[in-house]
């Protein structure tokens, strides 16, 4: 006979197996809610070290003895650090566990911030930079990949939602904070916050995190030696080009030609090796392969335009640091809240590739409107302009992560979210450079063009045939009329870029016809 366990709404006789579930988390926990404040506390003090420091450098120059050029070792340190070390998350989480490398990561976090804050020169606080470089770099792909393990497949788009918007509000408040502590306190407190918030993570961690069957594998020594120096070298071009005059100096050819000689052996390594760096599955995945390019773009576009941002509000606009900060924080309030439609959105079976859509026609829609900004903008405008940039990234960035991991499989996550991690730090890097070089290009032809057409028949206030015999005043004069060609020409420079980066939107949309989504 069939027996009552075929029955329904009678329990299955004792010792039968429960079929399983497909909504069901890879790793149950007993309290969902207080791991995922220890996970997110701990992937937002990493974030915020990307950017919170980069307001105290000239408080750090006097106090390390540092010139210019040498205190951007603190920043570069840490990027290139980071990058180098992202890439073996996944073995390296396979090896000890993903457990393990995720409560270390922390602590050795912690306890570099601290050693930073403490730094007595330069020296010490760029080896400890790039120590807090190497441990932070674990915490964003595991963050990533266990609150979705630790979570049913339903929530997903909920949860890349919540950890987006520590990625998103992180480099928008990392400025802001770091202010605020440097001008009230100490530039130390910008690494000592950590502490407090680090060890509640840590806590939470120990007693909440689950474990993760881990799966031997080898070593790729190799492909990390190759994707590291790659990484490298591409990172020192984009952040000294500036300084040594690009591919007028021999060190720049130096790092492009191990980029290029890094790339090709790469592609030789990857496709013959057994046992790759990255699992070859991942780019097997058209979503996944298409979400890192579409992250590689937004990284550009994000981090690019709050390293525009901050100075042209204070240098030019004449805002203060918690001026700045204040006006830099609608685009995050604008990020929270379409992080949390989309993910509405996406479970309610709305197509995610029509969320990334309208979210870049928002973003390109806000870019268009700051290329008619001027001298005299004013605050309500930068706040609106702002909100809407914020809700645009949000629908592009939070539908990306699900979409990327929909058909990956729950092993690859880990790789999948350090690759995807490592895109969108590349894309920043880039997108920085990038900017600043068109900024600096924009700038003096700007310049140019606008003291060609200072004349005598323009200026009518201005008699230029009678400047030379007022001497001292007429020097003021000229040093002040020069003065107001500068401001217009950066105005026109920012303006460029702004433009820049809204064509880097546009041309990223056709991407959208090859992906594939399902609800």
């Amino acid at each position: 006979m069939a027996s009552a366990a075929a029955q329904p709404g009678k329990p299955p006789p004792a010792g039968a197996v429960a079929p399983p579930l497909a909504d069901e988390p890879l790793l149950p926990v007993a309290n969902h809610a207080l791991l995922l404040v220890g996970i997110m506390l701990a992937s937002l003090i990493q974030i915020l070290d990307t950017t919170i420091a980069n307001v105290a450098l000239p408080h750090m120059q006097s106090a390390l003895g540092a010139t210019p050029e040498s205190v951007t070792w603190v920043l570069t340190s840490y990027i290139v650090a980071s990058a180098v070390a992202m890439p073996i998350t996944g073995w390296l989480a396979d090896h000890i566990g993903a457990r393990r490398l995720f409560i270390l990561s922390t602590a050795g976090f912690v306890v570099t911030s601290m050693a930073c804050g403490l730094a007595q020169n330069l020296e010490e606080m760029v080896l400890f930079r790039t120590a807090q470089g190497i441990t932070g770099a674990f915490i964003g792909p595991l963050s990533q990949s266990f609150m979705l393990d630790t979570s049913r497949p339903s929530k997903h788009p909920q949860m890349m939602a919540l950890w987006g918007m520590g990625v998103m509000i992180g480099p928008i408040m990392g400025p802001v904070l770091g202010g605020w502590l440097t001008e009230n306190f100490s530039w130390r407190w910008v690494f000592f916050v950590n502490l407090p918030l680090g060890a509640i993570s840590l806590a939470i961690m120990l007693a909440a995190l689950p474990k993760r069957p881990a799966e031997k594998r080898k070593f790729d020594m190799s492909g990390f030696l190759i994707v590291g120096l790659a990484l490298a070298s591409l990172q020192l071009l984009l952040d000294r080009g500036m300084q040594i005059d690009w591919f007028a100096s021999g060190e720049a050819w130096i790092y492009a030609g191990i980029i290029l000689s890094c790339l090709w052996m790469g592609a030789v390594h990857f496709s013959t090796t057994k046992n790759s760096l990255f699992d070859p599955h991942l780019f097997a995945d058209r979503n996944f392969v298409i979400s890192c390019g579409f992250i590689l773009i937004v990284g550009c576009v994000m981090y690019a335009n709050m390293a525009l941002f901050a100075p042209m509000m204070q240098n030019l606009l004449g805002y203060s640091v918690i001026e700045t900060g204040w006006l830099m924080m609608p685009r995050g309030i604008g990020v929270m809240i379409s992080m949390q439609l989309a993910g509405l959105l996406m479970r309610r079976g709305v197509d995610a590739r029509i969320l990334v859509a309208f979210g870049f026609v928002l973003t390109i829609a806000s870019l268009w409107e700051m290329t008619s900004w001027s001298l005299d903008v004013d605050s309500s405008h930068i706040v609106w302009t702002g909100i809407v940039q914020g809700l645009g990234i949000g629908l592009i960035f939070m539908p990306l992560n699900s979409v990327a991991f929909i058909t990956l499989p729950p092993r690859l996550r880990t790789d999948g979210s350090s690759l995807l991690s490592l895109m969108r730090s590349l894309g920043g890097s880039v997108g920085i450079s990038v900017a600043t070089v068109n900024f600096a290009h924009s700038l003096q032809t700007s310049h140019s063009d606008l003291t060609g057409h200072v004349t005598n028949a323009t200026t009518s206030s201005i008699d230029f045939s009678a400047v030379d015999r007022f001497q001292g005043i007429g020097d003021v004069v000229m040093v002040t009329l020069d003065g107001m060609i500068n401001r217009q020409a950066a105005m026109i420079a920012y303006l460029n870029d702004f433009y820049l980066m809204m064509w880097m939107s546009i041309a990223a949309l056709p991407l959208l016809f090859f992906m594939k989504t399902k609800r």
